[in-house]
């Protein structure tokens, strides 16, 4: 699977219309990406969003990253990934997440979400719930890979376990040298790295502040990361710090972007996946693309 050193991240192309997801995808390509990473929330599902990248480049990999377990029953999560895996050998990547770690069973709109209880736990019978449906289709060849979004020691540990890797999201530098070290040289680590590409630096921290701020408050498994990186309430509580702020999102010109992705890659990170992060995060970012593309 040829990822590259450098990808794109993005929920951006949930706000394009298929024709539009399949133009830039090619584009993406033509600019030399290894990779387009997408969210999923509640937009267009990740495995149509997969299928609509892939049958529009030749080269590219898809990466769901992540797609939901809580959306979805193991049965067809893996069917899924059985089908664009068959389809397009060696270019789909499956990122597996989101699961709520607690005890209550999720409600919505009077819908129960069936995933509750410890999080390594949960992922770990999903993924040998998975392992454990039967194929009665054309085998893929080769098998898709899998990553988990993966954060704590011990879910570091099951990614590197039981799964090609790793894909941690909202992380600095300093968690790509600890995911390194838990999971091992083997592994591979592909790490979101949020950016802020302008040159007017006072601007681009503004925005990046208001990016990590959302993160901070809606977000408790982040919260609780950061911590255990050593941040604390003068960091997350009544607005992210600027110490913070500068060591998720790095902002600035090309080459302020630059040395953050080689900083990852020194740590120890595989592959580099860039969210481009603007004003309108409904926006797609493609002059923004083109003018990374010489990071590639």
């Amino acid at each position: 699977m040829r990822l590259g050193r450098v990808g794109v991240w993005t929920f951006a192309l949930d706000a394009q219309p298929a024709g539009r997801v399949r133009e830039v995808a090619a584009e993406v390509e033509e600019l030399g990406y290894g990779a387009i990473w997408h969210g999923e929330a509640f937009g267009r599902d990740s495995m149509g969003q997969a299928w609509l990248v892939l049958s529009a480049t030749r080269r590219l990999v898809s990466v769901s990253g992540i797609a939901n377990i809580l959306f979805r029953d193991p049965i067809n999560m893996a069917a899924s990934e059985r089908t664009l895996g068959e389809a397009f050998p060696g270019r789909y990547m499956l990122g597996l997440g989101g699961h709520r770690v607690d005890d209550t069973v999720h409600d919505w709109a009077g819908y129960p979400m069936p995933a509750k209880g410890k999080a390594v736990t949960t992922m770990r019978s999903y993924l040998d719930s998975m392992d454990a449906v039967p194929n009665h289709g054309v085998a893929p060849d080769p098998a898709p890979r899998r990553v988990l979004a993966a954060l704590g020691p011990k879910m570091l540990e099951l990614a590197g376990e039981r799964t090609w890797g790793a894909h941690p999201y909202f992380v600095p530098v300093e968690h790509t040298e600890r995911a390194r070290a838990i999971m091992g040289s083997q592994a591979f680590l592909g790490v979101e790295q949020a950016v802020v590409l302008d040159s007017d630096v006072a601007r681009a921290r503004e925005v990046a502040t208001r990016h990590v701020a959302g993160y901070v408050e809606a977000a408790p498994h982040h919260q609780a990361n950061l911590r255990r990186l050593g941040f604390g309430d003068e960091d997350l509580v009544g607005g992210p710090s600027r110490r913070l702020v500068d060591a998720i999102v790095a902002y600035g010109d090309v080459d302020a972007l630059r040395k953050r992705v080689m900083l990852h890659l020194e740590a120890g990170a595989d592959h580099v996946c860039l969210q481009v992060v603007t004003e309108d995060p409904r926006a797609l970012p493609l002059a923004e693309w083109r003018e990374l593309a010489g990071l590639v």
